[in-house]
């Protein structure tokens, strides 16, 4: 083997082994301390609302604001990724979110926490869950799928144990002191992104590390100034608009929106998707409590859903990588989906315990096809070196359904006194996203092979043609037999 080709291997040796699967399993427990956090927020929410006075849709902006920020919060992250690495920005996210909660357990309004647990911890949540999916597709390329599936496993863990948690220290010392238990835990993310070091390139180059000098945009700029030219303002103002547009390009990735018609679809499907998908979560514990179920019990409802996809997000990744869902993940997807919105009816039509276990089970099932394949999709359908902006706009994006969704549900609630309106609100959301997106994928799959097969077609006329000529042979300037047959496919 020559020199650059045994450089090439010993720099891409990280990948798919060795210290990837320690990244892994770091990014599974970051998983569990941030999305799996969002989880427990039911538990407190008649607490919460004893204690400030609060209505069902003014409680409801606290977990949805904190929801809403973690996904919204992508453009800055890519920000501090871009700049710093992933390590930086998941280290950061921890120490954002136990100040967060530390802060949040001396709050004497509901407006204080919105402020404290809702922006301050979904913000450092934001950046240690994203940094560590980004870093997933750095250490993984031939195992990502399975990666993906197994770090989302660690949401099925703070599933299962964040409500059981929360509901044993709040039982014992109050919602105070529990918030303040939960700021010291939260700095375990710090712990997460020491292990995420850097992965180097057969260059040499650092993914992770910051670039400031090969920013096309800053450097045309810096030209600019040199020469003198932004001296005319109208020169000036023109660089200043070239300059945003070029960080919009780069940190939102409006340009991959435009012209990707599977990441338009795909953003525009779980943007709305995302209006109805956090409900059940918000309001299933609320629901239970007042169809007369003990608050443990109800509590315990959260951990069925998380113990399930413990070992449902795995199978699913294993089967979402097999070589015949290659290029159709996002029918599986959409499958998923729709079987969320379909399961909410069960609890429509009766609210005793044992109905509500059969309705955490088939939702549990359908949560883990779309918590594995969300970013895998997304994967599927961007490039890989512009993912880290993609994630951005698409969380952002999605942000905004989810902090709008609960308050607005929750004021329907206030207004009608009946629960039945949160499962039909979610179902209605679910169900149409899943057929906008299945049937919009199956149509852009169609035009994209005719497409294909046109430009096979003006490409390769001879292969489709068929000519009745002459045998006798003919000199260059004979002109062609008059009687000629074609047939095109």
């Amino acid at each position: 083997m020559s020199q650059g080709g045994a450089a090439a291997h010993k720099a891409a040796r990280p990948q798919d082994q060795g210290w990837a699967w320690m990244v892994l399993l770091a990014a599974a427990l970051l998983q569990a301390l941030t999305l799996g956090f969002t989880s427990c927020i039911g538990v407190f929410f008649t607490d919460l609302q004893r204690d400030f006075q609060a209505s069902n849709s003014e409680t409801s902006w606290f977990p949805s604001i904190m929801v809403a920020v973690l996904h919204g919060g992508g453009p800055l992250c890519s920000i501090l990724v871009k700049r710093f690495g992933c390590r930086f920005a998941v280290m950061l996210g921890g120490l954002l979110s136990s100040v967060g909660m530390v802060s949040s357990s001396f709050c004497k309004s509901i407006s204080q926490l919105y402020l404290t647990a809702g922006l301050v911890t979904g913000l450092g949540s934001c950046f240690s869950f994203q940094a560590g999916v980004t870093v997933l597709g750095y250490y993984f390329v031939r195992w990502r799928t399975l990666a993906n599936a197994m770090a989302s496993t660690g949401v099925s863990v703070g599933f299962t144990l964040w409500p059981l948690l929360s509901q044993y220290l709040l039982d014992e010392m109050g919602w105070r002191n529990t918030f303040l238990i939960f700021g010291g835990i939260l700095l375990n993310c710090c712990v997460c992104g020491a292990i995420m070091r850097p992965v180097q390139l057969a260059s040499g180059s650092l993914l992770q590390s910051p670039k400031p000098g090969e920013e096309p945009g800053r450097r045309a700029e810096e030209a600019q100034l040199s020469n003198g030219a932004s001296s005319h303002p109208e020169l000036q103002q023109q660089t200043r608009r070239t300059a945003c547009l070029h960080v919009l390009q780069k940190y939102l990735a409006f340009d991959i929106f435009c012209q990707n018609k599977g990441y338009q679809i795909y953003t525009i499907g779980v943007t709305w998707m995302m209006m109805g998908f956090a409900l059940p979560h918000v309001y299933l514990v609320p629901y239970a409590i007042q169809n007369g179920l003990e608050e443990r019990r109800a509590a315990l409802l959260v951990s069925i859903i998380g113990f399930i996809n413990i070992f449902i997000r795995p199978l699913t990744g294993l089967l979402s990588g097999h070589r015949v869902f290659t290029g159709r993940r996002i029918y599986l997807f959409s499958l998923a989906v729709l079987l969320c919105g379909l399961s909410n009816f069960i609890c429509v039509i009766s609210a005793e315990y044992s109905v509500l276990i059969v309705y955490c089970v088939i939702l549990s099932i359908a949560m883990s096809g779309i918590g594995a394949l969300t970013f895998q999709v997304l994967m599927d359908v961007v490039e890989m070196e512009r993912f880290s902006s993609a994630l951005g706009l698409f969380t952002i994006l999605e942000s905004i359904t989810l902090l709008i969704g609960p308050p607005l549900t929750g004021l329907l609630v206030d207004l009608t006194s009946d629960f039945h309106y949160v499962f039909y609100t979610s179902s209605f959301f679910l169900l149409s996203a899943a057929l906008f997106m299945g049937l919009s994928f199956c149509a852009l799959e169609k035009k994209n092979k005719l497409q294909e097969a046109s430009k096979v077609l003006l490409a390769n006329p001879s292969k489709y043609q068929y000519n009745e000529m002459t045998t006798e042979p003919q000199s260059e300037s004979q002109s062609p037999p008059a009687v000629v047959y074609i047939t095109s496919i």
